[in-house]
């Protein structure tokens, strides 16, 4: 069975290292590319990034590994980038599994539902309108490889997206490595920039609607970017979803602070689209 793995930001496909082997050994053809712009892959060409370019990359994978649909799990960005995915190309996608509490834009419908509206917080939220608004004074501040690095490693660290220790020096040095390049981290921000309103799109989003396709829903207790009325929110944006299942001791990067788990789930919720 087909398995595609989205990343997002402060990531790249090495988020996924360690759940590749496991699912593999499961039955899943699997592939974690980098999207455009992030880690190995090529800049975009036409200085697109967004959820439509990202699509059409990723639909463009999936045709050259012969593949016409696939299970697509996708990680923040990723997450996003999975739920345009399946609105724009249903026919792509068989089911979806969320890492996160990403969810589409609803909230007329959450409001009609009677949920509260989200409200952000500035202090965890406050680097989106540097990266988006500020992107070149910040780059101008990030002047050096190791600056750069230090910069997204604290994603990882001080901004307690995670729990205390989740990552060592040495998961650090390898998780920021492709940052070190002004030109990733500038690609990186770009999605900022959409998310800001100070970056065309090169096609409307289609995360306006809910996901009608299955989904698996897993959602770190640590992280503390979580909004509130998750498990509300999600019976609207994903009306198939099993879950949100709340996952203890894991904040906001699953796939390695917990990829047994995140591999085990992934193939009990697949295991009637593997092969004996």
């Amino acid at each position: 069975m087909p398995l595609l793995l989205v990343h997002g930001f402060p990531c790249t496909s090495r988020i996924w290292s360690h759940v590749i082997g496991p699912l593999a050994e499961a039955g899943f053809d699997v592939v974690a590319p980098d999207l455009r712009g992030y880690g190995d892959s090529d800049f975009a060409p036409d200085d697109f990034y967004d959820f439509n370019a990202f699509n059409g990359d990723l639909a463009d994978v999936m045709d050259a590994f012969g593949w016409d649909r696939a299970v697509v799990a996708g990680h923040d960005l990723g997450a996003m980038i999975t739920i345009d995915m399946a609105n724009r190309r249903p026919d792509r996608v068989d089911r979806v599994v969320i890492l996160d509490d990403s969810m589409p834009d609803l909230d007329e419908a959450f409001t009609a539902a009677g949920i509260p509206s989200a409200v952000p917080k500035p202090a965890v939220y406050e680097y989106q309108r540097r990266q988006g608004r500020e992107t070149e004074a910040l780059l101008a501040e990030l002047a050096t490889p190791e600056q750069r690095r230090r910069y997204v490693g604290e994603f990882y660290g001080h901004r307690m997206w995670c729990p205390p220790d989740a990552f060592d020096e040495e998961d650090l040095a390898f998780l920021t490595e492709p940052y070190a390049d002004e030109a990733r981290l500038r690609a990186a921000f770009a999605d900022y920039q959409v998310v800001m309103g100070t970056r065309v799109l090169s096609a409307p989003e289609m995360i306006d609607r809910p996901v009608r396709h299955r989904a698996l829903v897993l959602v770190g207790e640590d992280q503390v970017t979580v909004g509130d009325h998750i498990e509300e929110r999600c019976a609207i944006a994903f009306p198939e979803a099993v879950g949100p299942f709340w996952v203890k001791g894991a904040g906001h990067f699953m796939p390695w602070e917990r990829p047994e788990l995140v591999a085990r789930s992934i193939r009990a919720f697949c295991g009637d689209l593997l092969k004996p």
